[in-house]
């Protein structure tokens, strides 16, 4: 299975919704856990990294294309 890729601040989408409605996560930290903020309520969560990868669906929109 090939890894996702993502960077720091990008916009993914993850499986299941935060419980405020929306499924978009902003990836404000990385390292061997990864700090992930909900662009609908701005509530932060650190969760493990393989956890992350196996939730997480796609990436939305990345930083590296938004800076250009």
């Amino acid at each position: 299975m090939e890894r996702k890729s993502f960077e720091l601040g990008d916009i993914v989408q993850m499986k299941k919704p935060h419980p405020c409605g929306t499924n978009e996560m902003e990836i404000i930290r990385m390292g061997m856990d990864i700090r992930i903020k909900c662009v609908g309520c701005q509530h932060s969560v650190l969760i493990p990294r393989a956890k992350f990868e196996k939730n997480m669906k796609k990436v939305l929109r990345s930083k590296a294309n938004a800076d250009d």
